[in-house]
């Protein structure tokens, strides 16, 4: 009865893959911004971010970290709420969406196409988003920009 339970135990923690890649983006929080705070995948394996910064920052820092992974990029257009940027890499196309939720915040859909319905390339995806937050810090870093206090006065009277 013991080995009956833990030949099933063992099938069941196999059949668990996908649950890998879960423990360690928990192990790697530290690593990088993409990766550790915040990627977020859908049933189908489309990557979600959504960074703190203006949508012309994202989209400046995708293209930069487009050309960094060698994917040329076939399409950069304006849409009703954002862009869309197409770029090649092998057999796969990527597609990137970038919406404008606030002034200063922008939600990114990344979609790695392999041909396939049902399955997307995740690791160029979560690359794609690590390599764009990389940018962003780096822009952020080079500019010195520190955070602005705006405070009212009165004047005096």
């Amino acid at each position: 009865m013991g080995l009956a339970r833990l030949l099933l135990l063992c099938g069941f923690v196999l059949s668990l893959d996908g649950c890998a890649a879960a423990g360690l983006a928990v192990v790697g929080a530290g690593a990088g911004v993409g990766i550790g705070e915040g990627a977020d995948y859908t049933m189908n394996g489309i990557a979600y971010k959504t960074f703190a910064a203006p949508i012309n920052n994202v989209r400046f820092a995708a293209l930069k970290a487009f050309d960094r992974m060698g994917m040329p990029v076939t399409a950069d257009q304006k849409t009703e709420n954002g862009w869309t940027l197409l770029a090649n890499a092998s057999n796969r196309t990527i597609t990137v969406e970038l919406e404008s939720l606030t002034l200063k915040t922008t939600r990114m859909r990344v979609v790695a196409d392999e041909g396939k319905i049902f399955f997307k390339d995740k690791a160029t995806e979560t690359e794609l988003i690590a390599q764009t937050a990389e940018m962003l810090d780096a822009g952020t870093r080079s500019a010195g920009s520190k955070p602005e206090l705006h405070v009212e006065r009165s004047a005096p009277q």
